[in-house]
């Protein structure tokens, strides 16, 4: 995990705390832990899912690459 990883989470968090406090103004310190933690775990995840999609396209395009030479050698 890295360092642009953690300041990702970081920057989930705090958006979902500020988040919180629009939405409650009187928001208490529980709320604003559970939004942390949840903007923390949400924005984690979803940089998991678009590295995980990323690697997903990068792999459907070497098969295409290899394919493509396969079918260049054969002609």
């Amino acid at each position: 995990m890295g360092i642009l990883d953690t300041l990702g989470e970081v920057a989930g968090a705090v958006a979902a705390i500020e988040g919180a406090k629009k939405l409650d103004p009187n928001a208490g310190l529980l709320t604003e832990a559970a939004a942390s933690v949840a903007g923390f775990e949400g924005a984690g995840a979803l940089e998991s899912a678009i590295a995980k999609k990323k690697g997903e396209t990068e792999a459907e395009a070497e098969s295409s690459d290899a394919d493509s030479q396969a079918d260049d050698s054969q002609s």
